[in-house]
This record gives structure tokens, C-alpha cells and sequence, in this order.
């Protein structure tokens, strides 16, 4: 049976606000630093660049794309915080001030994230352990492991996606069947650091660009037409013929 058709759709959890739990007790940030320059930076290229393109999309789609914020799954229990999160068809409250908003409640959302990302930074974190069956519990569709210094693996990407047995090892490269996105290594400079990254791509494979990367391909299309014009206008003056009559 492929991937695709045996990968367990996330029920709906949604419930009244009424009845929501409280909240207000919990820790919800500690202000404690976690990780290092490059998961951070890693983090951020995971997120930002999909406000880009999923708002730029022909067909807009509601998502939430968080970096290292709370995933709180049920009532009494600590919460996971995942480097990368995404869920799709949900929207953030206009007001993230309130204790109810200020992390991912999968009560209020109505359904868990569809990705969960885990960047490796040392072997303490249990991501191919703890967290593999922590999340595959509370119903994370797909899950994926990046460990750029190959700590816990020989593999730098380890993907898997949910199916009634439990979570199972998704082929290379990486496709996320049902979420129209895919992930990929990609070398070279993001900010001021070169590196190899794992970024998003779109259903062709293409990586998806950040909103630098989108700014500066406009800058170059807008300078191949300029070119392109002037050498229009020679053309046509050496014709005997003003650009501009």
C-alpha cells in the first residue's frame, strides 16, 4: 500500500469554546535559551519563507508556521516545543497577548499540527525516540528529523508519516503527500552564513525562496527589462526611429 492513501487523516478535535480548560496556570514561555546560532537561524528559514508563498499563492491557504513555541496536546501534561511546527486550514487569533493564545492548544485549533520539524543538536533531545512516539500519540501526520552533524543517524533527513501501525519511514527525497510541499539539503548563503540547509520546496521540487531571495529576483527580472528596452531603443534608432516619437 503507497504512502499517500495509507497515512492516517487527522480527526477532528475541535470543541466549544465553552468548553476550552483553563490555562492560566500553565507555563507557556520561560525565556530560557535553548539552541544554538545555527538552529535558529535554521528555524527561522523554515518558517518565514512560507508567509511568502503560501500568502503569494493562486489559491490562499489559511496555515500557522511556528518556531520553538509550545505545543500544548492535552490538560496536565507538558508540552512538546518543536523547533518547527505547521498546520494547515487553522488561522492565529487577531490577539496573541492572552494566555490562551500564546502557544498552540490543540483543543482550540481543533487539530494538532500536520508538520512537526526537529532540528538535532546534541543526542539529549530523544527526537528519534521520546519524541517519534510522542508524536506519532498525539497524531502529528508527518514528522521529520534534521541532523546536520549526523548525530543520532548516518542520515541527515529522516521523514516519516503517520499510518495506523504507528509512524513509518517516508522515501527520498522528502514529498508530503496532501500538504504540497517537500523538503530538501540545499547549500549556500542564507543571511550572512553559508551552510547546508534544509528548506521547503513546492510540488516540482523548486525550493521555496525566502522573501530576500523574492526581492532580489524581482530586482534582477526589473534590471533584464531595463536592458532589454534600451536595447530595443538602439535598435530602433539605428532604423532612423526615435523610442520615444
Amino acid at each position: 500500500m503507497s504512502t499517500e492513501t495509507s497515512l492516517v487523516e487527522q480527526p477532528s478535535l475541535a470543541i466549544p469554546p465553552e468548553a476550552y480548560p483553563d490555562v492560566e496556570h500553565l507555563v507557556t514561555e520561560d525565556d530560557t535559551p535553548v539552541d544554538n546560532i545555527f538552529s535558529e537561524k535554521q528555524q527561522r528559514l523554515l518558517t518565514e519563507p512560507l508567509y511568502h508563498w503560501l500568502d503569494s499563492a493562486d489559491e490562499k491557504r489559511s496555515f500557522v508556521a511556528l518556531a520553538n513555541v509550545g505545543l500544548f496536546y492535552a490538560v496536565g501534561q507538558p508540552p512538546y516545543v518543536p523547533d518547527m511546527m505547521l498546520s494547515l486550514e487553522v488561522e492565529l487569533p487577531a490577539d496573541v497577548w492572552p494566555k490562551k493564545h500564546r502557544s498552540y492548544f490543540v483543543w482550540q485549533y481543533g487539530k494538532p499540527p500536520d508538520v512537526v520539524i526537529e532540528v538535532v543538536s546534541n543526542d539529549e533531545g530523544g527526537e528519534d525516540d521520546a519524541k517519534l512516539a510522542g508524536y506519532a500519540r498525539i497524531g502529528i501526520r508527518y514528522y521529520v528529523i534534521y541532523d546536520p552533524q549526523r548525530i543520532l543517524s548516518d542520515q541527515a533527513i529522516r521523514a516519516f508519516g503517520l499510518q495506523a501501525t504507528g509512524y513509518q519511514a517516508l522515501p527520498q527525497p522528502t514529498r508530503l503527500a496532501g500538504i504540497g510541499l517537500g523538503l530538501e539539503l540545499w547549500e549556500g548563503q542564507y543571511e550572512d552564513h553559508h551552510d547546508t540547509w534544509l528548506r521547503w520546496t513546492d510540488e516540482h521540487g523548486r525550493p521555496i525562496p525566502t522573501g530576500a531571495e523574492c526581492i532580489k529576483h524581482q530586482r534582477q527580472r526589473a534590471e533584464a527589462e531595463r536592458q532589454r528596452a534600451e536595447r530595443l531603443a538602439e535598435q530602433l534608432r539605428r532604423l532612423g526611429v526615435q523610442p520615444d516619437d
